[in-house]
């Protein structure tokens, strides 16, 4: 009769691979997220929506051709979209059903679960730039060459920063108010925090006061990188690192794991 060499099925129980493990669990959110319907509806359909809308319509004056000064716009708000209140929704409802918990168990540090998601937030993002911009391409857009590399690190930036702001909301309040909060954050951002209306057009010192959101910060470093070829502004930079650095630092004390 045939025998196994000892030790032949003997368990060898242990954590796996660092990088094995990262890829899986930024593969499983991505996916996640990417078969989200309501996801998708906030992170493309809108987007285009609003890309195609802005540049056939004339609701805004706008220099010619129209897509080039909308689909930077458009980026920005795709970025937001995703990496605020996607993540913010998606975290407030995995703590509702016991998903942080049951992944904290796991073998999975949390250092790894905080960067899965967010390197599942960036592949995600990638997705909606790319869709957007062959959209945007279709209808005659023409990027200045010079500012695309700004435009790269400008939506890593924003897409960690506004990750770390929907980590803050949605991981410290229950899911109900998460789902209506940052719905309305939104909006708001949308509509008052410089993605759709310039913030040079606001009146008196509301404009300023635009530059120093998140949203205002980003836009206008994605028209200046994608309109004017040139480098955004330091400040630029500034606003979006100081968001995610204290959104960051606030989370650290105020996430919970349901």
């Amino acid at each position: 009769m045939t025998t196994f060499p000892p030790g032949t099925f003997t368990p060898a129980p242990g954590r796996g691979r660092v990088g094995r493990m990262l890829f899986v669990h930024a593969r499983t959110e991505a996916l996640l997220t990417l078969r989200n319907s309501e996801q998708i509806l906030l992170t493309l359909l809108i987007p285009v929506a609003l890309l195609v809308g802005l540049t056939v319509f004339d609701i805004f004056d706008l220099p010619e051709p129209r897509v080039d000064s909308v689909a930077p716009r458009v980026f920005a708000l795709a970025v937001m979209s995703s990496a605020f209140t996607g993540q913010a929704i998606a975290l407030g409802f995995d703590r509702r059903y016991g998903v942080l918990k049951r992944l904290a168990a796991t073998a999975l540090p949390r250092w790894l679960l905080v960067s899965g998601r967010a390197i599942a937030g960036l592949v995600v993002v990638a997705v909606q730039i790319v869709v957007l911009g062959v959209i945007a391409a279709i209808m005659g857009w023409s990027p200045a060459p010079a500012g695309l590399a700004w435009t790269v690190l400008l939506v890593i930036i924003g897409t960690l920063s506004f990750g770390a702001l929907g980590v803050l909301l949605g991981g410290a309040l229950k899911a109900e108010v998460v789902l209506a909060l940052a719905n309305i954050v939104w909006f708001v951002l949308l509509l008052a925090g410089g993605i759709i209306v310039p913030p040079d057009s606001m009146p008196g010192t509301l404009g300023d006061i635009v530059m120093l959101l998140p949203s205002g910060a980003l836009t206008d470093g994605m028209h200046t990188a994608l309109v004017d070829g040139a480098a955004p502004a330091w400040p630029v930079f500034a606003v979006l690192i100081g968001w995610g650095a204290a959104a960051t630092l606030i989370a650290t004390r105020t996430t919970k794991l349901s």
